[in-house]
Formats: C-alpha cells, sequence, structure tokens
C-alpha cells in the first residue's frame, strides 16, 4: 500500500485551510493520515479549540477504518445508532462518523490516505477537505 508524500499531505491542508479563509470560517484543525492511520500533517489554526486535533484526527481514523468517507459513516450512524456505539467502542474512541473525514484516492482509485477537518459545520469541514484533496490532484472520498 502506498500513501500520499508529505509534500502532497502540506499541500492538502494547505490549501484546505486557505479556502476556510476565503470562506470565513471558524478556525479549523486538519489532519492527513496514511494508509495506516498515522499521522503526516496536523495544523490546528489560531483559535481553534483544543479538543479538534483529537476530532480531526477521529474523523479521518473512522474512514480508514471503515473503508468509507464521513459522509456515509454520518449516514449510517443514524440509521443504525447501536451498531456505530459498537464502533465507538471496538475503536477505543478513535473512531468518530461525521462528514469532515474524506478518503483520499488517486485517480485509479488505490487508497491513499484520508483527512479530518474540525471547528466548523460538518458540512463545511467536508467541503474544505474535498478542495484540499482536489487541489493536490487527487479524488476524495466523501462517502
Amino acid at each position: 500500500m502506498t500513501g500520499l508524500s508529505l509534500t502532497q499531505a502540506s499541500e492538502i491542508v494547505d490549501a484546505a485551510l486557505s479556502h476556510a479563509r476565503d470562506l470565513g470560517l471558524r478556525p479549523l484543525t486538519i489532519t492527513v493520515l496514511d494508509p495506516g492511520g498515522h499521522p503526516q500533517v496536523v495544523k490546528r489554526e489560531d483559535g481553534a479549540g483544543i479538543l479538534r486535533p483529537q476530532i480531526a484526527h477521529a474523523k479521518a481514523w473512522g474512514c480508514l477504518g471503515t473503508g468509507s468517507g464521513g459522509a456515509a459513516g454520518a449516514r449510517h450512524a443514524t440509521r443504525d445508532p447501536a451498531f456505530f456505539a459498537a464502533l465507538a467502542s471496538i475503536s477505543e474512541g478513535r473512531i468518530a462518523s461525521s462528514r469532515g473525514g474524506v478518503l483520499v484516492r488517486d485517480k485509479e482509485g488505490e487508497l491513499l490516505g484520508a483527512v479530518g477537518v474540525s471547528g466548523e459545520r460538518p458540512e463545511n469541514d467536508e467541503l474544505v477537505a474535498v478542495f484540499g484533496v482536489e487541489q493536490a490532484g487527487l479524488v476524495a472520498d466523501v462517502g
């Protein structure tokens, strides 16, 4: 399994944060994880809440753990909350099924990692995550 280069991961985060500033969003934290769930880049903007790094990580990690984007996880969690409560327990609290987590794929569909964004409404977190991934010339899989 290959992953993102540090340059690509940094480009994703920087593009996403720049877009968030253009949109006037609240302070964000963005993390990029490799396919094994290890952090490559984490940036927390001034004024972002102290739990935002953990939430962003959990969004990205949840995507990797379930193999689907955060939007799919959020839909499934709404339909079957008991299953997602079990996932939270199984993962020792490391999973967040929410929009704002996206899988990163290359143009052939190979998994390269995941991005998690926290600090805004879930749809805005997802919007900037997708923007950052696409600016890096990659494919964002939101589910």
